[in-house]
């Protein structure tokens, strides 16, 4: 199971933290991957990061604002969202795999 959350409203420029814990499954074995869709578009590919943590991988949208990272012993997944901006505004979704498991959390970004 995985279960998002830490979404919210937020003026253009802020800075949210999203969380995802997961259960059911060896967490820190698996890459994980942050997805999102924007209202009435498809899924969008944000960030990974291989189970150790070592190494991540950012969607060249969001490089520089974004930041994926793990706590292996909490079973958790994190994306810190910072300049954020109007077209960040979507539904962002945990996956190990897809399609999406999670109900997600909506990020809105709007002054």
């Amino acid at each position: 199971q995985l279960v998002e959350s830490g979404g919210g409203l937020v003026q253009p420029g802020g800075s949210l933290r999203l969380s995802c814990a997961a259960s059911g499954f060896t967490f820190s074995t698996y890459t994980m991957s942050w997805v999102r869709q924007a209202p009435g578009k498809g899924l969008e590919w944000v960030a990974d990061i291989i189970s150790n943590g070592r190494s991540t991988y950012y969607a060249d949208f969001v490089k520089g604002r974004f930041t994926i990272s793990r706590d292996n012993a909490k079973n958790t997944l994190y994306l810190q969202m910072n300049s954020l901006k109007p077209e960040d505004t979507a539904v962002y979704y945990c996956v190990k795999d897809l399609p999406p498991r999670g109900k997600g959390t909506l990020v809105t970004v709007s002054s």
